[in-house]
Parts: C-alpha cells; structure tokens; sequence
C-alpha cells in the first residue's frame, strides 16, 4: 500500500490530528467543560513579542524544507484517494451552528470534518458539542484562520473549496518546490507568501516564527531565493521611482510641505539636495531626481533592514505601522516584506557575528545613526509561494491562493499539456501507418 494512503487513513480513521493537537496543546481538550467557569482577566495587548512566540508554538515544522517535494507528493496522492471515494460534501450557506441548538446540518458538518480528517470516524454522529468545536479548530488551524471553532463566512467559505481545487493548490505548490533549486543550510529564512509568515529554521527545526505584511494584491511580493548579507540599522528609504511619480507627486501637488513633513529630501543622481519647490510636480515625466527618507521613527522601513541582493530590488525591513501585525491579512505592502519583532530576526541572522547581540542592536539603534552590520556568514532566504503543503506531522495545511498565481499555474499547465498531446497525434498515426 502506498505511504499516502497509510498517511490518509492514518488521519481518518486513527484520528492523528487529535492526537498531534493534544500533544501539542495547538488546540484545546475535549474534555468537558467545567460546571463553575472562572471569571477570566482581560488579555493585554499583543506585543510582536507575544505574537512571534504565539505563532512559534502551534508548531515547529518548516513550511519547506529538503523533503518537501515527496510530502506534498504524498498529500497530492491522498487527497486524490478523497476524491475517488466522492470528495466531500458542501456545507449549505444557510446551516447554522450553536452549542446550545441542535441542527439538521449538524452531522454534515461532522461529515466533512471525518472526510479531511479534522474528526475521527468514531464521532461522525452527535450534535455540535464540544468534540466537533474541537474538529472546527483543527480545521481552521490547517487553513490560517482564527481558531474559535465557530463556523463563520470564511470557515464556510473554506469548507466548502471542493477536493479537486485543494489537489490544484498541492499540484501547484509541487511544481514550485520542484522548480525553485534552493540551497539549504543548516539555518535559513523562509517566507511564505500566502501563509504570511516568516520562519527561521536552524537543523532543520523553525526556532523563531514571525507575521509579516507583505505586497497588496495589485503589487504582489515575488518569489525569490537570496542569500542574507548585511542589516543596516536605522536606514534611509530611497523612495522607488514609481512611487515618487505616482503617489508623492500627488501628494506635493496637493500639499507641499509634505517632503518635510515626512522627513525627505529631493536629491539628484550625485546625491546633492535639490529644493523641492523647485521640481513641477505636476510635469508628466519628472525629472532626474529621486526622493529619500532619513532614519528616524518616522521611517517606512522602520528601524531596521535586511539585505538580500535579487533581481526585484526586494527585502525585509521593520515599518512605522506595526499596527498591520494585528490584522488577519496582512497584504499590504508595494513587494517588500514587513516583518513582525524584526529586531529578533536580526539578533537570529547576528549569532554568529561577534559583539551584534540583542543588546548591542538595541543600542546601535538608539543612537539614531545609520549602520550597515555585515554577517559573519550570509544565511539563506527562499520567499515562496505555498498554498498547501504538508508538514513532517503529515498535516496538510491550505492558504488562499491570494495572488491567484495557482490558478493561473493550472491554467498554463494544462495549455502544455494540451500542446503536447496534440504534437504526439500525427507521430502516433505515423507508427500504425
């Protein structure tokens, strides 16, 4: 028998995503709750501090690693079984889900969590109790959304994506591992695009997790494989010329003491400072000029950046409005990557540069001056676009396809496929002649 089918069956029938959450604590116990429930303190705020480790502990396997390929192989393989036996059924829009109210969609629910092995066979049957808010958690960890275990528009939404658009996502993201010749070293950065999450691997276990922000729908963020040299604390922002001409322009038209206001400069290609109310703003090609921010607060990129030469001029950086982290989606940035509790990372990528510990950055960055801090060794960084994938705990995980690249990935493949087929007609005829 093929390991994916041991790895499905697994799943559905000796319910081993309860079994992994149990053990992991990424969601809660079935236990039943307790008659007298405690009046529970109000949570502070978020800090990236909390953030970073709250994402750390739902799990320390790589979106990507060396074996990859082969488990998404094997999730490719089993989600087809699922699909031979009849897929899963749909969930109606109008089915609601209540603790305290039985429903008729109640065991459909179950159903469908049996079928992608959020549920055991064994509780297929019963009203929405504490077992099945426990199977709704599961499956909304394994699809990026907040776990309640209430079945809201997007937990709907994402029960019902059919197991023929799921095998796509897994078929697409295959290609990409396949095709992506990333050097792995024994401590790498990983970004992936639709998870919007940062993952720093060390022997091939993620020691640090971070949310990031990253490019919006219209200006998405590549896929890119780099090397990581340098962090440059409190650096400028040399504004990229598209937007100088479409969005500062605009906004000197309107007001123009927004440059000083925003702590830039109009600079020309030798780096002389240029007096802004000398440029037309309104001119249709501006001239040879381009604009940069100062260190400071104030900073797009905030305080901190890193450096990973590429061709789409792209990196990671701290930003001014760490407010984004908090948001569920996170894309909205021009292409660059935001990244949460960005000082850890740097502390992370300086380990093995002598005298740049947390404190030493912390400090540096005090002084408000601009420092480029190379790295005793680079470390290699892959963004990558995964929307499903499956984890050395044999859980598959789904992201929405957000740059709606899987699609358009299909779409091209079977163009290929269509193309070969047809060139191989007349050499077939040819041999029976």
């Amino acid at each position: 028998m093929k390991r994916a089918i041991v790895v499905m069956t697994a799943l559905l029938m000796q319910g081993g995503l309860e079994a992994r959450a149990q053990t992991t604590g990424a969601v809660p116990s079935t236990a039943a709750t307790p008659a007298a429930k405690p009046v529970e303190a109000k949570a502070p705020a978020p800090t990236p501090e909390t953030r970073s480790a709250a994402a750390l502990a739902a799990s320390s396997e790589p979106t990507f690693d060396a074996g990859s390929a082969d488990r998404i192989t094997d999730a490719i393989q089993a989600y087809s079984l699922i699909e031979k036996l009849g897929g899963w059924p749909a969930i109606p829009a109008e089915a609601k889900f209540s603790l305290a109210t039985p429903g008729p969609h109640d065991e459909l629910l179950r159903l469908r969590l049996v079928i992608s092995g959020d549920l055991t066979s064994a509780e297929a049957k019963g009203p929405y109790n504490a077992a099945l808010v426990a199977g709704v958690k599961r499956f909304q960890l394994r699809h990026g959304l907040e776990a309640t275990g209430n079945v809201g528009p997007r937990s709907l939404a994402a029960l019902n994506i059919p197991v023929q658009k799921r095998i796509e996502q897994l078929e697409a993201s295959l290609q990409r591992v396949a095709s992506i010749g990333f050097r792995f070293g024994p401590r790498y950065v990983v970004v992936n695009l639709p998870a919007a999450y940062a993952e720093a691997v060390e022997n091939d276990i993620v020691v640090r997790r971070y949310r990031v922000v990253l490019g919006k729908a219209d200006k998405p963020s590549p896929t890119v494989t780099s090397e990581i040299g340098n962090v440059n604390l409190n650096p400028t922002w040399t504004v990229p010329a598209s937007i100088t001409k479409n969005e500062i322009a605009a906004h000197m038209r309107k007001d123009p003491t927004y440059l000083s206001r925003m702590h830039m400069q109009v600079l020309d290609f030798k780096e002389n400072v240029l007096d802004s109310a000398t440029i037309d703003w309104a001119a249709e090609k501006l001239p040879n000029v381009f604009v940069r921010q100062e260190p400071g607060s104030w900073n797009a990129l905030g305080q901190v950046k890193i450096d990973m030469p590429n061709a789409y001029a792209v990196y990671m950086h701290d930003t001014n409005q760490k407010n984004l982290f908090s948001e569920d989606y996170r894309f909205d940035s021009h292409g660059c990557v935001r990244v949460d509790n960005v000082r850890d990372l740097a502390a992370w990528l300086l380990e093995d540069t002598p005298n740049w510990g947390r404190p030493e950055i912390d400090a540096a960055i005090a002084t408000g001056v601009k420092q480029s801090v190379k790295l005793e060794k680079k470390v290699p960084v892959a963004w990558i676009y995964l929307s499903g994938w499956m984890g050395r705990d044999q859980v598959v995980q789904f992201r929405n396809d957000v740059y709606d690249q899987d699609s358009q990935l299909v779409e091209a493949s079977a163009e290929v496929k269509s193309f070969f087929d047809q060139a191989s007609k007349p050499a077939e005829r040819s041999k029976v002649n």
